[in-house]
């Protein structure tokens, strides 16, 4: 029909149609649909490229600042990122330069001033931790390394294993350098100089107090004193006076002598030591001795169990073998450490649980905190031959073999032949001797006895870092050949 014919035109006489479309339009037109889908999907692709690689560079960058997510998000707790920064910050000012640790930024609350130092800084990460649940608390410290103290013991172990030998002052202030005024522990400095001086200058009546933590070097450092002091001016046992005064019916237990005794029954017999083993450091009274502090600490797990192997696996008076009802029984073992420089009511193990007890479990991490904060010398076992410039500028003995010698108390009882007498690693060698009690024990009494003594884990890493500190910075009387 005229409405659906092609249109069409007359050549002599006959009708030709004519083509709908030129081809050279239709095909350009092809063309032109062609290009423009490619086009359209190239800039998909680009798009969808480009998005890709934003997301990908946002967490790279994301990552390096921040850092991998902490297990708790506490006050004060830096994030351990940023660890090997440590041992290139450099100088800081303490008077003379002093080298900076920057420890992943030390982000939290710095709550002392630059003058002020860093002690309530690091007393509020320890009570944050003390109030947690003993699980969660192990985590954290785990995860965060708040005081920076397990880096630093795993680096010098594998420096010790790779030298085959202990580092010098330079090599461990590479691993760390003395931290600013107001990230350090140890200031402001609450420990009574005159003490010291006057135990130094041999004033009469003046003599060192050993609170010694049983299995943590304290027989080294009655050792170390044997060595240092006249025969005259030491107890016959074990650095123990009371051992006389009680008939020889007990030894360190001092808390159950008045301070007047003591003063008057050690001016008496010119003695210089007084070892406190058993019981806890009096903290209302024993600070008014005429005496210099100190004592020594170990990690509280390795502790625990070579007081069980000392006691009842070498048959020193002890006949139980199984470790799980071994500890059981001990409860009087638990954050024995705490209990030591807080000296709670009878009873405190009730509450190192639960938080509902949260509060007394702050209260006595802050009491044995500043307790520990007096002592002239707290030292580590584990790192014990790194401990003579303190033992020397505080002290004033000479000898310091001691240091590195490992003594073992009623030896005779059980000779023990595993050839670290002598301690020619530092904390490699302490590792040797020692039991490892991820080795030793299953999992769940592992777990059972670090939750038993997680406030101990925390007040040790204070401890450890109080160590540190006071051997790398020159304004304590650190940063000296060892």
């Amino acid at each position: 029909s005229p409405s659906t014919a092609s249109p069409s035109t007359m050549r002599n006489g006959r009708r030709i149609k004519r083509p709908l479309r030129r081809p050279i339009l239709s095909s350009a037109s092809r063309n032109s649909t062609a290009l423009e889908t490619i086009f359209l999907i190239g800039l998909v692709i680009a798009v969808f490229i480009a998005f890709w690689l934003y997301q990908l560079v946002s967490i790279l960058v994301s990552s390096s600042v921040s850092g991998p997510e902490p297990v708790m998000s506490l006050p004060g707790v830096p994030s351990p990122g940023g660890l090997l920064q440590q041992q290139q910050q450099q100088q800081g000012q303490v008077g003379q330069s002093q080298a900076v640790i920057s420890a992943g930024g030390l982000r939290g609350k710095v709550a002392s001033s630059l003058t002020g130092g860093g002690f309530k800084h690091y007393l509020d990460i320890a009570l944050d931790l003390a109030s947690l649940e003993p699980s969660e608390a192990l985590a954290t410290m785990e995860q965060n390394d708040p005081f920076r103290t397990n880096y630093f013991d795993n680096l010098l172990l594998q420096k010790e294993t790779l030298l085959k030998r202990t580092l010098t002052i330079d090599e461990i202030k590479d691993i760390f350098p003395c931290p600013r005024l107001d990230e350090r522990i140890t200031l402001p400095d609450a420990r009574v100089e005159q003490k010291a001086t006057d135990f130094r200058d041999g004033k009469d009546g003046t003599f060192l107090f050993f609170q010694h933590l049983r299995k943590a070097g304290g027989t080294n450092f009655c050792s170390l004193a044997e060595k240092n002091l006249p025969q005259k001016a030491q107890p016959h046992y074990y650095c123990m006076p009371d051992m006389g005064w009680s008939g020889n019916k007990n030894a360190g237990y001092l808390h159950s002598w008045s301070n007047e005794e003591i003063i008057t029954r050690m001016a008496k017999q010119g003695f210089r030591i007084a070892g406190n083993e058993w019981e806890n450091f009096a903290v209302s009274r024993h600070f008014d001795l005429p005496a210099v502090f100190a004592t020594s600490f170990r990690k509280p797990l390795d502790r625990a169990l070579s007081q069980f192997r000392f006691e009842c696996i070498e048959d020193r008076g002890c006949q139980i073998k199984d470790v799980h009802k071994w500890w059981g029984k001990r409860m009087d073992l638990w954050n024995v450490y705490t209990k030591t420089f807080a000296d709670p009511p009878v009873g405190a193990r009730n509450k190192f649980k639960g938080s509902e007890h949260s509060k007394q479990r702050r209260e006595m991490m802050a009491t044995a905190i500043d307790t520990l904060s007096k002592f002239h010398i707290v030292l580590s076992m584990e790192w014990l031959a790194y401990a003579a410039p303190q033992v020397k500028s505080i002290l004033g003995f000479n000898d310091v073999s001691a240091l590195t010698t490992r003594v073992r108390p009623h030896i005779t009882q059980a000779k023990r032949d595993d050839g670290q007498e002598h301690n020619s690693l530092g904390s490699a060698s302490i590792k040797k001797a020692s039991w490892d009690p991820k080795e030793y024990l299953d999992a769940a009494q592992y777990k059972k006895m670090s939750e038993d003594l997680a406030l101990d884990e925390i007040l040790t890493e204070v401890a450890r870092r109080m160590f540190l500190e006071r051997l790398v910075c020159e304004d304590l009387g650190g940063g000296v050949p060892i």
